[in-house]
């Protein structure tokens, strides 16, 4: 059978909670009206189970089973990764 379930790519704004990062997912929409394109964004809290993930990874999260009140996201892969200057 075929995956059904959806995969969103985003950047991860923040990760201090314990094992739960905050991804910012945005997309581009047309105004319906002017037809200006327009960039919306919106965060999903995703699990992370060994607290890989950096602020500024680009990852890719999947839909999963309901985890907490808020966190329905997985993180599948870390697609880009980003040094850290300290």
């Amino acid at each position: 059978m075929r995956e059904r379930r959806k995969r969103l790519i985003g950047r991860v704004v923040s990760n201090k909670m314990d094992k739960t990062v905050v991804v910012k997912v945005e997309r581009l929409q047309r105004h319906r009206l002017y037809k200006k394109v327009m960039r919306r964004s919106k965060k999903y809290k995703a699990h992370d189970e060994h607290n890989t993930c950096k602020v500024g990874d680009l990852v890719r999260i999947v839909e999963s089973r309901p985890l907490s009140r808020e966190k329905r996201w997985v993180v599948e892969e870390i697609l880009e990764s980003v040094e850290e200057t300290s």
